[in-house]
């Protein structure tokens, strides 16, 4: 089976949970895992954004990874985050990371240093020749502060070994001239729960998403029928879960998504600094949403 055909539907972007003392929760985690997978979702994400990786150590992140590969147990396919803004420590990392049950490495584009298009081209390109699996880029000009733009992720889309991206710009003309312009077998996944449903109607092949880690059952049907073009059907998904998307991001992903997992009773409400909880207020609308789905 193909890259594409593997990641085509509903990736799941893995939180971290921790106990109340901060240390990593391998327990809820397997719980999270399990429920996700059989919930339905397709494959699964592990140390990307919503894994709080900024403030994982080296061993964390390590013993995560390897966790995940062993608790999912080849049930479904793994990606593994590995993406910053220093090109060379990228690719010490890909070459020592342990990758060799993952099915492609999800690198976030180089943040805070802005680079030029170019500069974004060239450390892309550096990946894709230095890793021993498939790169999928990873466009989210929110949090990065700059956007890859259509035109060099079309040209990224023709070099060996970058097998796709996972686009959470909110440009929906971008959106469409990465669809029109791409090679053949290029993967386009967004990374966008709200817009995932009208990005798959312009040429999206499925999403990397925070919902499915609270909702997988829902959020991977609703993005089955989008694939299937059976719109009206998953319309009546998307407009159920259009609240809780806008709950989980509404002070800060993932406090948004834990809140919600901790209200289902799979894991602490617990983040690492400088991430807090949601507020109070928050939490009440999360815990009545939670119990009238």
């Amino acid at each position: 089976m193909s890259l594409l055909q593997q990641l085509r539907g509903t990736g799941v972007a893995l939180v971290t949970p921790f106990q109340k003392d901060q240390s990593i929760d391998y327990s809820a985690l397997a719980r999270v895992i399990d429920f996700v997978i059989n919930g339905g979702v397709e494959y699964v994400v592990t140390l990307g954004t919503t894994g709080e990786t900024p403030t994982l150590t080296k061993e964390e992140k390590l013993q995560i990874a390897a966790f995940t590969f062993k608790q999912v147990n080849n049930r479904v396919p793994v990606v593994v985050g590995i993406g910053g803004n220093n090109t060379s420590e990228l690719i010490k990392e890909l070459n020592t990371f342990p990758l060799k049950d993952a099915a492609a490495v999800l690198s976030a584009s180089p943040y805070y240093s802005k680079p030029s298009q170019e500069g974004l081209y060239e450390h892309y390109k550096a990946l894709a020749d230095a890793s021993p699996k498939p790169i999928l880029l990873y466009n989210v000009p929110g949090r990065t502060g700059r956007n890859v733009s259509a035109s060099v992720i079309t040209k990224l889309s023709k070099v060996p070994n970058i097998a796709g991206i996972k686009e959470a710009g909110s440009d929906m003309q971008q959106c469409m001239e990465i669809v029109r312009d791409k090679s053949s077998g290029f993967l386009i996944v967004s990374g966008d729960d709200a817009l995932s449903m009208s990005q798959i109607a312009c040429g999206f092949e499925g999403v990397i998403s925070v919902a499915a880690n609270a909702y997988p059952k829902a959020f991977s049907d609703m993005i089955r029928l989008s694939l299937q073009h059976k719109f009206p059907e998953a319309n009546a998904i998307h407009y159920k879960l259009l609240k809780a998307y806008d709950y989980m991001f509404a002070e800060n992903n993932p406090a948004g998504v834990k809140a919600f997992l901790h209200e289902m009773g799979l894991i602490e409400n617990v983040l690492r600094l400088p991430v807090t909880p949601v507020s109070n207020a928050l939490q009440e609308q999360i815990k009545a949403y939670v119990k009238n789905f």
